[in-house]
């Protein structure tokens, strides 16, 4: 007997045992007309628990028949429908190469092949439910040597998030399992940005004095500049503009593990040109002047390539060298320890609390988002607070004592009238 007409392309059709119990349901789903105007139907059972009774069957066939009708409207069927996540993650890869950065794509590939496709790979896509992504996340919090921050977890999340998301795209599944809205996480706690003072920076500035030419260069064109380590690295002499005192950035330098530096488009692939204080660009200069005497005296063994950044010989510098570097330099200088990147940070907020536009400095620090520049604003709130406290001390603090001294003589005077 048929159960019933779900709506004009879905049927449903109840099957009974001899005791007259239902065992199952055959399901018909059309996906449209075929050329002879008769329906195009696709059909699947389903066996009904023996743990249910009647009426949640009922209920429960309801739901999978109209889940069933949009996966052959979406041509979910057959082949695609039994698709495992590590048949798709392959595809998925595949699809991203050209679309990530290389180290970004690098540690895709090794989240997708160290933690996902061994806890995930062996589920369907159409299986897998937020609570298989729970269990992804509790087993990330609870299987590691070293306790992973929220942050980490999340940018863990955020790769199996993808892979699903793309899955949604190419139609194979109708919602994404893994959602945050669908999922309790771990609290994640926003970093401060670390920045150096303007006195951190003077100071800082000030012991770069008797630093080798090329690390006195690439510090004041971090902090001047607002460029990214990667950038700066890839840096020629060639985009040195040194009459309008300007620098054009178009690469990034990175280094994947077992292969050479390379690099790559800015981030956002925002090439840009920022404008360059005339101290800075004279640094440059005479680093021209010193790496053409050093290609002169190497010869045959310079390789390289107007760098403005180089190793002894004239190669490219590793990206991670400024960074290594900066480290030791402030400990050998006694100053207070932050990350190379910290330099990217202060020149953002040193232009805002001068007063630059934050359209402006977003612009020279090549954010494809303004909100990624607001990150800022915290830093500027706080440098209020001190300025507030600033002149609190310099103007409140001062009138209320010379409140005070007036009172005191006025005490003096009255003590003075009681002695006459």
């Amino acid at each position: 007997m048929y159960y019933g007409v779900i709506s004009l392309w879905l049927i449903l059709k109840q099957i009974n045992n001899k005791a007259g119990k239902v065992i199952s349901y055959r399901i018909w789903a059309s996906d449209g007309y075929n050329g002879n105007g008769g329906q195009r139907l696709k059909s699947k059972t389903w066996k009904v628990p023996t743990d249910m009774t009647e009426k949640q069957a009922a209920k429960e066939v309801e739901r999978i028949a109209i889940q069933f009708e949009d996966e052959v409207k979406n041509g979910v069927v057959g082949s695609q429908r039994n698709l495992k996540l590590s048949d798709f993650i392959p595809m998925y890869l595949d699809v991203k190469k050209d679309i990530l950065a290389p180290r970004t794509y690098e540690t895709y590939t090794k989240i997708c092949s160290n933690l996902i496709l061994p806890l995930l790979g062996h589920i369907k896509l159409v299986d897998i439910k937020p609570a298989h992504v729970q269990q992804f996340i509790k087993y990330i919090q609870n299987n590691n040597n070293t306790k992973p921050s929220p942050s980490t977890i999340k940018r863990k999340l955020a790769v199996l998030q993808s892979v699903l998301h793309q899955a949604v795209k190419l139609g194979l599944i109708q919602t994404n399992p893994a959602n945050a809205e669908r999922l309790t996480m771990p609290k994640v706690i926003t970093p401060k940005v670390e920045i150096f003072t303007k006195q951190e920076a003077i100071e800082m500035l000030s012991c770069l004095e008797d630093e080798p030419l090329q690390y006195k260069a690439i510090v004041y064109l971090a902090i001047m500049s607002g460029a990214r380590e990667g950038e700066l690295t890839a840096l020629k002499f060639s985009d040195v503009d040194f009459i309008n005192n300007r620098i054009t950035i178009e690469r990034a330098a990175y280094k994947l593990k077992g292969e050479p530096i390379a690099t790559k488009p800015p981030k956002d692939n925002d090439v840009r040109t920022v404008k360059i204080d005339e101290y800075t660009i004279d640094l440059i200069r005479q680093l021209k002047v010193e790496k053409e005497r050093e290609r002169l005296r190497l010869g045959t063994a310079w390789e390289g390539d107007e760098w403005l950044f180089t190793t002894w010989n004239g190669s490219i510098m590793h990206p991670a060298t400024p960074s290594h570097w900066f480290r030791e330099f402030l400990k050998r200088h006694g100053l207070k320890h932050r990350k190379f990147h910290a330099l990217r940070h202060t020149s953002a907020t040193l232009q805002l609390l001068g007063g630059v536009n934050i359209k402006q400095v977003s612009g020279r620090l090549g954010h494809a988002d303004l909100r990624v520049t607001n990150q800022y604003l915290h830093c500027l709130s706080e440098a209020d607070e001190v300025a507030a406290n600033v002149l609190q001390e310099m103007l409140i603090t001062k009138i209320e004592k010379k409140d005070d001294t007036k009172d005191n003589t006025h005490q003096f005077e009255e003590i003075n009238e009681e002695i006459s």
